[in-house]
């Protein structure tokens, strides 16, 4: 039996949602006493397609000895499994590269390589412990952002891993947690928040705050807010 990558099931944190059990296409995960275990060591193939789809962050991968994969079992429960018509995203950690010379469609003018360094990108979703975190520069940003301020990716993004979400909409306690485990577990660099100046989106800046806090960490913190005029000040 070698070390090999698999899933690691924090039963502390796990509260039996049940979130991450069809998000497994191999099968691997059921609900038992309620809490989310592991059917068997030989059905994880430890690619971690459940880890972003856990609101508590009770999974990672970890690498340990375990009973190699055994891909034709996956393979039976997927012929098990009804096909949505509604394709679905099943990814849970993915390096976005620059498309090929040849992908490009117009030979006037040269794409600009894409800036994203990680999938996904919602804080909601982003797995807890994943090798981009490490020695990053994490900016943290208001989701509408993006939208409010041309230049957000060669100005903010450029060099850093990205997360977003809104305060006023989703569970802000929840983005403390999560953003507090994400710094505890990960050897976090810098930090970078941009959100606008209107009421709602600077509560993101006490979730920052809060969950820095919370992590026990010293992380040096740089807060831009963009104005509604287009501008941006400190």
């Amino acid at each position: 039996m070698r070390a090999r990558d698999i899933i690691e099931i924090d039963e502390e944190k796990c509260n039996g949602c049940g979130q991450c059990i069809p998000k497994c296409v191999e099968g691997a995960l059921q609900i038992v006493d309620g809490k989310a275990r592991l059917k068997g060591d030989e059905l994880c193939d430890g690619l971690g397609a459940c880890i972003g789809h856990c609101p508590r962050g009770a999974l990672r991968v970890v690498k340990k000895k375990a009973a190699g994969f055994d891909a034709t079992i996956g393979d039976k429960h997927q012929s098990k499994v009804p096909r949505s018509k509604t394709p679905t995203c099943e990814c849970s950690e993915v390096v976005v590269s620059p498309p090929p010379p040849a992908e490009q469609k117009s030979p006037r003018k040269e794409q600009s390589p894409t800036l994203w360094r990680q999938w996904p990108l919602a804080l909601r979703l982003v797995p807890v412990n994943a090798p981009f975190f490490t020695d990053a520069h994490l900016l943290v940003a208001a989701d509408c952002t993006p939208f409010a301020y041309a230049r957000f990716h060669e100005d903010f993004h450029r060099g850093k891993v990205l997360v977003f979400g809104c305060p006023k909409f989703d569970d802000a306690q929840g983005y403390v947690d999560k953003l507090a485990e994400i710094l505890r577990m990960n050897s976090i660099r810098r930090l970078t928040l941009v959100h606008m100046e209107v009421p709602c989106c600077s509560g993101l800046r006490a979730i920052v705050e809060a969950a820095l806090a919370k992590s026990g960490k010293k992380i040096p913190l740089e807060s831009i807010v963009l104005t509604t005029g287009g501008g941006r000040r400190a």
